[in-house]
């Protein structure tokens, strides 16, 4: 059964067993004090904006039994995964790999590469471990969409500029249709957040939709009211 989506440029009918749920990098080395992001200068209180409305995509998610992925970018212990020119960039002493209050910088199973408590993954949900900023650059998650059967992509997470944006354009070039679900991305510059979203949606809506947690959640009551 088709439900609707309230969103811009226009309403997008979608269902649910063909939708996923991505949740993109919602990680402490990104949100807490002391991650790598705080390392780049950045006042990390600016994405706790997201926390809620993501919680809220993620329960109305859950609760209709959708698929949901969640996505982590960082780097093998060995580094041999990160491009010696992203190494490169930031503080000399607060490097990629370098150690920090989380323990080594964007580095897998150190605690700052985790998801935050609120928005801790639940058994049998999809991770994935990705080291660019794209969701779909050198990982599998395009191979579980096809075997799921999912056309339909609900974005969030952070930051919206980088990897929401990036992960978007690449869904986008592969067919599948995109929505940023708006208030559950944020970024450490607001007016970056602002327009990226107006990118996505422009001109008929170029790269996908944009639309909000409060939305979706309705979206997906009226659904299971139906069932």
């Amino acid at each position: 059964m088709s439900q609707t989506l309230d969103a811009e440029p226009g309403p997008l009918s979608f269902e649910i067993g063909k939708t996923a749920l991505v949740v993109i990098d919602m990680q402490r080395d990104f949100l807490e004090p002391g991650g790598f992001g705080e390392t780049l200068g950045n006042d990390v209180s600016l994405l706790q904006a997201a926390v809620g409305p993501c919680a809220a995509a993620l329960a109305a998610a859950r609760a209709a039994g959708m698929l949901v992925i969640h996505t982590r970018e960082g780097h093998r212990p060995d580094l041999s995964d990160a491009p010696p020119a992203k190494i490169a960039r930031g503080e000399p002493s607060r490097r990629i790999g370098d150690p920090g209050p989380m323990g080594r910088i964007l580095v897998r199973g150190e605690p700052g590469h985790d998801i935050v408590s609120a928005l801790y993954p639940a058994e049998g949900e999809v991770v994935l471990d990705k080291p660019g900023k794209g969701a779909f650059h050198q990982t599998d998650l395009e191979q579980i969409l096809r075997n799921n059967g999912v056309d339909t992509l609900l974005v969030c997470g952070v930051t919206t500029e980088v990897c929401v944006h990036t992960t978007i354009r690449e869904g986008n070039d592969r067919g599948y249709r995109c929505v940023a679900i708006g208030d559950a991305c944020a970024s450490y510059f607001p007016e970056f957040h602002r327009v990226g979203l107006e990118m996505i949606k422009a001109q008929g809506g170029i790269f996908g939709w944009v639309s909000d947690s409060a939305a979706l959640t309705r979206a997906l009551d009226a659904a299971r009211a139906a069932a």
